[in-house]
């Protein structure tokens, strides 16, 4: 059974940073590329960084130089670091496997205000 437990999530002024944490369990972690997902209010939920199983990370334009995405095979566990943080960063972030799969966790709130 397919566990996936995301944490690190707050409330945090503009210019911020946040470390989010996601544990996995009932998968082989380290054969799976990962990937930190968010969604906004109104909008479908969207990858905005992935780490491959060798370590590459891959970012969408408007997290570039922003985020981190980080990975411990020895803990399955994938990291996102947040820095200057905007208010558009405001979502529940998830992770997940990249690909097409069903289970997710319950997320964790990032709001990013004055």
């Amino acid at each position: 059974q397919v566990q996936l437990v995301e944490s690190g999530g707050g409330l945090v002024q503009p210019g911020g940073s946040l470390r989010l944490s996601c544990a996995a369990s009932g998968i082989i972690f380290s054969v799976y590329a990962m990937g930190w997902y968010r969604q906004a209010p109104g909008k479908q939920r969207e990858l905005v960084a992935d780490i491959n199983n060798r370590g590459t990370a891959t970012y969408v334009d408007s997290v570039k130089g922003r985020f981190t995405i980080s990975r411990d095979n020895a803990k399955n566990t994938v990291y996102l670091q947040m820095n200057s943080l905007k208010p558009e960063d405001t979502a529940v972030y998830y992770c997940n496997r990249v690909g097409p799969y069903a289970t997710w966790g319950q997320g964790t709130q990032v709001t990013v205000s004055k």
